[in-house]
């Protein structure tokens, strides 16, 4: 899978890339990441993106003409994925909300591009050359990097031979709507801290791995965290 990012700072994801699951991804060729400088489709040659809004306000406001001509010069340049593979996606605090849901449909097309905009936001038609505006949450970003980069960590890791057991897929949370994963716990069995009362006295707590997952008994463990997942729901 190929993923795909227009931005003003091309290096600006270059460490988080370069760790963990998404490198070893990109090391067994499963997903390629590609950063895009958008001032190289700026509209003079002092590399100007953004201008000041139609009808005054504050800030600077990304400009449509180098957006599309990115876009096009992407769409040229991978004619072998077709249309129906690929999604153009614009980062925005208007967009659609982002969730597990889209995570999975994503994980099936062969390619994603990501629109980031910066500071005051994008021209309005820009939105005519996407195919989807989302949004990672309800709070603002001085970007769109952000919002690109949990958009490939969430889907890479949906995609096949990334993660090393299909089941830590099925378990986890929102693997479907509304559903929330069982706690766990490792080792120490009993874990000993210190703690302050209400008068400043100090003890030693004790925090121990519940005895059910300590039993063996699988049908009760399996129960177990069942019940858990479900209290986490209500």
């Amino acid at each position: 899978m190929q993923f795909h990012i227009i931005t003003i700072f091309p290096d600006i994801l270059e460490s988080y890339f370069s760790k963990g699951m998404i490198r070893i991804a990109q090391e067994k060729k499963i997903i390629k990441i590609k950063t895009h400088d958008l001032r190289k489709y700026a509209i003079d040659k002092y590399g100007t993106v953004d201008d000041k809004s139609y009808g005054g306000g504050p800030g600077q406001v990304l400009m449509v003409e180098p957006v599309y001509k990115a876009i096009r010069s992407l769409r040229k340049s991978n004619l072998r994925i077709t249309p129906k593979k690929t999604k153009i996606i614009l980062l925005s605090a208007k967009g659609k909300r982002w969730n597990q849901q889209m995570a999975q449909k994503f994980s099936k097309l062969d390619q994603l591009i990501f629109v980031c905009p910066r500071y005051e936001g994008h021209d309005e038609r820009i939105r005519k050359f996407v195919d989807e505006e989302i949004s990672i949450g309800d709070f603002v970003l001085t970007g769109g990097e952000l919002g690109a980069a949990v958009i490939i960590d969430s889907v890479t890791r949906l995609i096949p031979g990334v993660l090393g057991k299909k089941e830590s897929l099925d378990e986890e949370s929102h693997s479907t709507p509304g559903y929330l994963e069982y706690p766990q716990y490792t080792r120490p069995e009993v874990f000993e801290h210190k703690s302050k009362d209400a008068v400043n006295r100090v003890s030693t707590r004790h925090s121990r791995v519940p005895k059910v997952l300590l039993s063996g008994h699988h049908k009760k463990i399996q129960e177990w965290r069942q019940q858990k997942s479900q209290a986490k729901n209500t």
